[in-house]
Parts: C-alpha cells; structure tokens; sequence
C-alpha cells in the first residue's frame, strides 16, 4: 500500500509541476494529497484499487486541471480588465488601457494598434509596441489591407505569415511574422479594429484567442460608453442652434486661458460682438428666418477665425472671440476682417429683399485692461455697450484698470 502511495504523489507532485503556482502553493496541495491518499489507506485498507484508481484519475485529468487553473488566470485577467477599462470615460485613456491589457495579456506581443470606425471610415486611435512606445502607429490602413477588410466583414482574420498572404500581396518586405486583426463590435456594428502582430509565424492558442475575445468585447462596449459620453459632453457645451461653443464652455476656456497668459507670460484679446440690426430680421420675418441668418452669420465668422482662437455665442445674436497670443494690433486686424465679412454675406428673404446686417463690437485684452476672466469679459461687454450706444458698426477698445485707452473705430457701414 506505502508503494501505491509512493507512486500516486510522485505522479502527483509532476502533474503539479507541470501546471505551475507558486512553490508553496504546490507543496500545500502536495501535503494535502498525502493526507488524503494515507486515510483513504486507513479507510480501506485491503482494498487497494482505491487507491491506485485515485492515483489514475489524478494522472488523466492533470490536463483537465490545468485548464480549470487557466480559466480561472483569465477571469482573473478579465476582471482586471474590466476595472481598467471602466474606471474613465474618457475616450484616449479607454483606448491606452486597452492596449495596455492586449500587450500584457498575449506572450511574445510585438505591437498593437486600435483603430476607430466611423462612416465607413479608420481613424487612429491608439498603440504600443514592445519596447513601450505609445501612440505610434505601425502603418496607416490601406483600403485593401487586413484592417479595412476586418472593419467591413466584421469578422476575425489570422494571418500567420504577412510575407505569404493575399492581404500582404504590396506590403514592405519588412513586414514580416504573424497579425490577428479583431473587429470590436456593439451588436452587428463595428467601432473599430484592434491587430496585434508578433515577430514570429504561426497562429494563436485557443487561450490567446479566448483572451482576445474578451477583451474585444470589453474593447467595445468601452469604445461604446465613451463616444456617448464624448457626445453628452460636446452637447452640454454646444449651442444647439449653431454648434458653436456655448456660454459654459466660453467660461471655462477663458479661465484657461487666462492661466496660460500668466504662466506664459504673453497677452490676448477678447472680442465682444452683437449684430445691428437682427431685431429687425426676427420682427419682420419671424424667429425661423432669425435662425437662418444667425446660422448663416455665425458659420462664416467660425470658418474665419485661427485654429488656435475661440469663437463662441455668447446668448442671442452675441459672440464672443477668444484670440489668444494676441496684442491689440493685431485683434484690430481681426475685426477689421470681421467687419469686412459682415458686407459680404448674402441671403434673400422670402419678400426678395436683401439681407443687410451691421456688427458692433468692444474689445479687451490681458492684462492690459484686466487679469481675471470675469473682468475681462465685463471690460469688453461695456466696450461693446459703448460701440452700440454711440457709434454702431465699430469696434471700440476698452477702457481698463491701466486707465483710459484711445478708442479705435472701424466703420462698419
């Protein structure tokens, strides 16, 4: 009986071995077979196929119970994942986190890449590569390449050597090891497209593939939350007749800027402006025509301004321009633009009249004539007051804590 017992832990302690843990993880459970093994003896002394039918039912399922150790590592890893991917909403952290997973999760990754779609088309959206370099993408997709077959399929492609595959037939010669391309999917519709690529050939264990899965669908639902969450947020700071910035967003992107300036050390202007002569529009033809021009205004002035300025509507037909890095030689040079804009839209109403509008408008800057946001805006509103009471169609400069400033008139009319 001592020799079956012998051999039943010696098969055991190898099993054990083989399915790896921790050396003190091992030798508890190898303790506990022997407790188990030696009252089984006691138990059932003359019956000895007992013990060596414990002995070979521990031996066959050894693979079974290596199994069981790897689901259980991935559900562990699947719980991780979710932590990581739920604890922000915000889109780029999402895409980071998850390459970060698929990199720590798949052995031997050399790199990975998530792409967003959208309209039928990729954007990049996130990378990181083996040697931890981030957001640098392997290549950008071609239109007949692995990516964009994946993102119209919707469906998983192996490829386990790039250099003999049709969808490598033009790739670079150092294009070279294996790719799995996974689409990330809400239901039947495709958000993106993650590839993971090693060096070496072949395809991808049933546990690497199951991993992936997961992750692709965490990936999307992920992906999912976060461009709504991206949409609630443009909408709380959007008008939602124009699409400008709204109020709440000029406030915050002035205290923003107001921060730069002074760690910067550099001065920019704020542009309050009000049309003359839209009262008229929305009394005459009625507050849907009043929406028209104002779209119509307002469009032509954003797609007139800098990539780096702030054109926001401020309430009613109110704009306010953030020109940052700005003196006031140069915001004049704006509002001259701004003024010459004005004489140059075009629409009809239904009578066949022409519109004609006019634009006032009072100018700030920092710190000249204040240092805090909610002055700055106050110092151009009262400059825009002036420009309306007595002189309408200009731009007048503000009067601020330096003292008095010369005003300069730009003739609208």
């Amino acid at each position: 009986m001592t020799e079956n017992r012998t051999k039943i832990l010696t098969e055991a302690y190898k099993a054990l071995e083989e399915m790896g843990g921790t050396s003190s993880e091992n030798e508890e459970l190898f303790k506990l077979l022997d407790i188990l093994t030696i009252a089984l003896e006691r138990y059932s002394p003359t019956d000895s196929e007992s013990v060596e039918e414990l002995g070979e039912n521990l031996i066959e399922n050894r693979a079974l119970l290596a199994m069981l150790k790897q689901q259980t590592d991935e559900l562990d890893a699947l719980k991780k994942l979710s932590i990581h991917l739920t604890s922000s909403l915000d889109l780029p952290d999402v895409l980071d986190a998850l390459v970060s997973e698929a990199m720590r999760l798949i052995e031997n990754a050399r790199d990975v890449n998530i792409f967003l779609y959208k309209n039928h088309k990729l954007s990049f959206g996130a990378a990181l590569d083996a040697e931890g370099i981030r957001n640098k993408a392997w290549s950008t997709p071609r239109s007949n390449g692995l990516t964009y077959t994946v993102a119209r399929k919707g469906e998983t492609i192996i490829v386990e050597d790039m250099q003999n595959h049709p969808l490598f037939s033009n790739s670079p010669k150092s294009w070279t090891g294996s790719i799995i391309s996974i689409p990330l999917k809400v239901g039947d519709t495709v958000v993106g497209v993650m590839n993971l690529a090693r060096s070496s050939l072949g395809g991808f264990s049933n546990s690497e593939l199951r991993l992936l899965s997961l992750l692709s669908d965490q990936a999307a639902v992920a992906i999912s939350n976060a461009n709504l969450h991206q949409m609630i947020s443009y909408q709380a700071y959007s008008d939602t007749l124009t699409g400008l910035p709204n109020r709440r967003a000029l406030d915050e992107r002035l205290e923003e800027e107001v921060q730069l300036a002074r760690r910067n050390n550099y001065s920019f202007a704020v542009v309050m402006m009000d049309l003359d002569g839209f009262k008229a529009v929305n009394d005459t033809y009625g507050h849907t025509a009043g929406d028209e021009v104002l779209k119509l205004v307002f469009s032509q002035m954003a797609r007139g301004v800098r990539n780096t300025d702030f054109l926001a509507r401020y309430g009613g037909d109110e704009l306010t321009l953030i020109l940052t890095q700005s003196d006031m030689t140069s915001a004049m040079v704006v509002t001259e633009k701004v003024v010459e804009g004005m004489k140059k839209l075009k629409y009809t109403f239904p009578d066949k009249k022409k519109l004609k509008l006019g634009i006032s408008g009072g100018v700030a800057l920092y710190p000249v004539h204040a240092r805090n946001a909610s002055d700055l805006l106050r110092a151009a509103d009262a400059a825009l007051y002036q420009a309306k009471k007595h002189k309408r169609g200009t731009f007048q400069i503000a009067r601020g804590i330096t003292g008095p400033i010369a005003t300069h008139n730009i003739a609208g009319e």
